[in-house]
């Protein structure tokens, strides 16, 4: 079973908030032409989740990486995803219940992060950090560092910009905005976050950069 969601409104984000559920799969689904559980899986690996771990996913959107995350933490870990579009989590909700899948959704906003100090040993942000503006990602990537365990690890996913314009279905679908890796890296550092390492996914002009908490 899942934990439901805060029954009064998500707090307001500064960021664009996705509200089309089903279309944000859709989109998913073209940016990987197809292969979503290939693309889950090369992220969670960069992850490094171990069984028992506790996750948070930041931005989890319909939840679909937070119940992979799920399987690789096993029955003793714990997944949280947290987004700010109700719509969002009724979805990634429908999802867990239908996988059996034990994974908590709250709603909140990333610059905010309704969970303690130092809960958790992995915290994700998947194609969430190009919505916010620059303060916002700065009070993100400090929220992750806070509510990691010393030696914790972050990972953030999301658009480089390669600077070729898309075409066909994905570019009808969603206009994506971009955040520079070099611009991840120091976001994480200035967090007080140790870069382990970064570069391609493998999955269009998508980067990763890993990064761990002090301890």
């Amino acid at each position: 079973m899942t934990e439901k969601t805060d029954q009064h409104p998500a707090p307001r984000s500064p960021g664009l908030l996705i509200q089309a559920a089903a279309r944000y799969d859709v989109l998913v689904w073209l940016l990987t032409l197809g292969r979503e559980r290939a693309f889950r899986d090369k992220i969670l690996s960069f992850a490094n989740l171990k069984s028992g771990d506790a996750v948070l996913d930041v931005g989890c959107g319909t939840g679909s990486l937070a119940i992979a995350a799920k399987r690789y933490v096993g029955p003793t870990g714990t997944v949280y995803g947290i987004d700010a579009s109700p719509e969002m989590l009724a979805r990634a909700e429908k999802k867990a219940s239908k996988a059996s899948s034990e994974v908590s959704f709250k709603a909140g906003a990333a610059q905010a992060l309704p969970f303690p100090d130092a809960h958790f040993d992995a915290v994700l942000s998947t194609l969430m950090l190009h919505h916010l503006p620059r303060k916002g990602r700065e009070q993100c990537a400090h929220e992750m560092r806070r509510v990691l365990k010393p030696g914790g690890h972050a990972l953030v996913v999301d658009f480089g910009g390669s600077g070729n314009r898309e075409r066909g279905l994905l570019a009808h679908f969603h206009r994506h905005g971009h955040v520079k890796l070099s611009d991840i890296v120091a976001l994480l550092d200035e967090a007080g976050l140790t870069i382990l390492d970064s570069g391609a996914v493998g999955f269009r002009d998508l980067q990763f950069a890993r990064a761990r908490a002090p301890g």
